[in-house]
């Protein structure tokens, strides 16, 4: 069920069932992360706890934060044996508790982007690490410009504070991460084009991800939009079968010294 609160309209049952490749490719962000036995390691945005669990089994002390309080408790369901706790990654108020911050497909949803990163630089040791993964520049343009433009051609107001994402480019956020005390050792750019699962794969992908967009928008309204963004995109995003979403992603690794 979607959370009545409307800071948090996540669906942690859709994203289990229909968005599980949020998780599994986080799989190369964790070798990117090496995590070593032992080590204290935030989650930072963990949803419902999938590479939490993968942490802990390689017996790492992991911590799971997410925002979405539907999120954790789903998480809670999953892995009662994990701490998970809601926190927004601007104010996480930990002091030097972590060898490692972790963070995969998350940080394009915080904004403002500067505050995080001095949270997480807090957050971690001396020495400690900060690896994540997230929506770069161009990350599902082409969604999002269907979205926006079909919101307005059904008369319903829209205006650029709505968009709930910060999609940085490379340049734009490893400069952020130093002005917050990193030394970035590692920083990468590249397109990963996903496919969404079935015929209600793009719908689906809104529902989950664009539902503030739609605030405000009734049902029958917000079906009537659904149905023109599937129509004006299918001939470019409906391949073999499936919809596909143009991912752009950044991932970036950075040393608190």
């Amino acid at each position: 069920m979607i959370s009545q609160n409307k800071s948090d309209w996540w669906n942690a049952a859709l994203y289990d069932n229909h968005h599980a490749f949020v998780s599994s490719y986080g799989d190369h962000l964790l070798n990117l992360l090496a995590p070593q036995k032992a080590e204290t390691i935030l989650d930072l945005g963990c949803g419902t706890g999938d590479l939490a669990m993968k942490m802990l089994e390689l017996q790492v002390n992991v911590v799971g934060i997410d925002q979405s309080e539907t999120m954790i408790n789903q998480a809670r369901r999953k892995y009662p044996t994990i701490p998970f706790f809601v926190k927004n990654a601007i104010d996480l108020g930990y002091d030097e508790e972590f060898e490692a911050v972790f963070s995969n497909a998350v940080l394009h949803w915080v904004k403002p982007p500067s505050l995080a990163l001095t949270s997480i630089y807090h957050a971690l040791k001396p020495g400690g690490r900060f690896v994540a993964e997230f929506g770069g520049k161009g990350n599902v343009q082409r969604i999002i410009d269907a979205i926006i433009m079909n919101i307005k051609q059904v008369g319903h107001p829209y205006a650029k504070h709505q968009l709930p994402w910060y999609f940085p480019s490379i340049g734009e956020y490893t400069t952020l991460m130093e002005q917050a005390g990193f030394s970035v050792i590692f920083a990468q750019a590249f397109d990963r084009p996903t496919r969404l699962t079935g015929d209600a794969g793009l719908r689906n992908w809104i529902n989950m991800f664009a539902a503030s967009l739609f605030d405000g928008i009734d049902h029958d309204s917000k079906n009537m939009i659904m149905t023109a963004i599937e129509k004006q995109l299918k001939p470019t995003l409906y391949k073999e079968d499936s919809w596909l979403a143009e991912y752009k992603r950044i991932r970036v690794v950075g040393i608190k010294e």
